[in-house]
């Protein structure tokens, strides 16, 4: 079977916007470069813009501006840069530091520039590019005592929300730090997002669940191991840690690197297989394509653990054809595989 189009590279333009020192550029280096969050204090602050372009599963380009956030660069992509600057955007995150003393309601003599900066960007992003999507990340919540996370992440979010202008009803508004696997569920979120033809890479899921007859078949790209997708049986819906991705991709990008300093070789592509086999399940992470990992959740035992691995080989082509299908050729897609 081969598919009627070949790759047809889709590129994303990503604002990364936020006050200077919000951590925009620590969570970037953590995401996209393999850095983990002990490191980042090295970081400096981003000085205009820094450009980085981000291939994720082959042919989605993502075109990521880290914008410094200082006053003077604030000014400067809102007057004599706005209709470049602005123009074409494919995704808005924004950053805001919980612990800035510029980020508050405005009440009780309070400073609300944090928010006014950013009504501006949604003004601009409003004129500019109407159908751009918007993250806000409320970051650095490890500073926040535990018993105050949540109501503070709703207040915030309340503020945030009544800035927001018509974007309210589409937006995404995230808690994070880069202590935990919070970093990851917004970034894998907004990631996903910008994925094509999501719907055919989870009818390939659900065969190969079917033939491995797994509880849960889960999708990862290779660099970030950010979610991509996944699907499950009922039993996998009852799983009270739902958290558990996120949790996953924290622990993986960890092994991944602490691995490069014995294997000599880029982080990204260090090892093929990861096996867990327990009394009750097995589990197998596996390289499935050039750009995806597949975590398999199936039924315990030494023969349906060897059957597995074959059906994962055996599905390698097909998720690679998947990959490569541009944009609009899922009709004829769905019909060379039947369905």
């Amino acid at each position: 079977m081969e598919t009627s189009k070949k790759i047809k590279q889709q590129k994303k333009k990503v604002l990364l916007m936020g006050k200077s020192g919000a951590g925009k550029s620590s969570m970037r280096s953590i995401i996209f470069s393999n850095h983990v969050a002990k490191d980042v204090r090295r970081l400096g602050a981003t000085i205009d813009v820094d450009r980085k372009r981000v291939k994720f599963l082959g042919n989605l380009l993502l075109d990521i501006w880290d914008c410094g956030g200082q006053d003077a660069f604030m000014e400067s992509y809102l007057t004599s840069q706005k209709s470049s600057f602005f123009d074409d955007v494919g995704v808005l995150i924004y950053v805001f530091d919980v612990e800035s003393s510029d980020f508050s309601d405005g009440t009780h003599g309070n400073s609300d520039r944090d928010l006014q900066t950013y009504a501006s960007i949604i003004s601009a992003l409003d004129e500019y590019s109407p159908n751009a999507r918007i993250f806000t990340l409320v970051h650095k919540m490890d500073l926040v005592a535990a018993e105050y996370r949540d109501e503070v992440a709703k207040a915030k979010n309340a503020a945030i929300m009544a800035r927001s202008g018509r974007f309210t009803r589409t937006m995404g508004t995230y808690e994070t730090s880069i202590w935990d696997e919070t970093l990851y569920r917004a970034w894998g979120s907004i990631v996903n997002s910008l994925i094509p033809n999501l719907d055919i890479i989870k009818d390939g899921l659900r065969d190969l669940q079917k033939v491995t007859e797994a509880e849960e078949v889960v999708l990862f790209e290779q660099n970030t191991f950010l979610k991509v997708t996944r699907v499950g049986s009922e039993v996998s819906e009852e799983n009270p840690i739902k958290e558990r991705y996120e949790r996953l991709s924290n622990i993986i990008k960890t092994f991944k690197n602490s691995l490069s300093g014995f294997t000599e070789s880029n982080s990204s592509h260090q090892f093929d297989s990861f096996t867990i086999k327990c009394r009750k399940f097995n589990v197998i992470i596996n390289r499935l394509t050039y750009n995806t990992y597949v975590l398999v959740v199936f039924p315990p035992g030494e023969a349906e653990l060897q059957c597995a691995r074959l059906n994962i080989l055996s599905a390698r082509d097909e998720f690679a054809r998947i990959e490569s299908v541009a944009e609009g050729a899922d009709d004829d897609f769905r019909s060379a595989r039947g369905k």
